[in-house]
């Protein structure tokens, strides 16, 4: 069975979110990066892992060279959030497209 999510968590998950929005239009400059959105961001049961969802429109190739920027930025992107959110431990940054609307729109076709 599942553990529900802790206040704690689901707080330091929507922190993380803003703060990742935040650098990801202000401080990073990586053009791969451009229109990427964070939707979300779930942690782990220990908060050591946070998996941050973001959503981006275009081809493949434009989504491979995201995901790529976005793991080259990792590093950056959390010793960024150390310093904004005084963290002495920072959770592994871990990306995911959030495919969410597309599954919405395109996965139900009205008839």
């Amino acid at each position: 069975m599942k553990r529900p999510e802790s206040r704690r968590s689901t707080k330091l998950a929507d922190q993380i979110a803003r703060e990742m929005a935040t650098a990801l239009l202000e401080d990073v400059q990586d053009p791969r990066l451009e229109l990427v959105t964070i939707s979300g961001v779930a942690l782990n049961a220990d908060m050591s892992i946070a998996r941050v969802y973001y959503t981006l429109s275009g081809d493949e190739a434009r989504m491979a060279a995201a995901a790529k920027g976005l793991e080259q930025a990792k590093g950056f992107l959390r010793t960024l959030l150390g310093q904004r959110l005084r963290m002495k431990f920072v959770p592994e940054l871990r990306f995911a497209r959030d495919t969410y609307l597309e599954d919405m729109v395109y996965a139900h076709p009205e008839a």
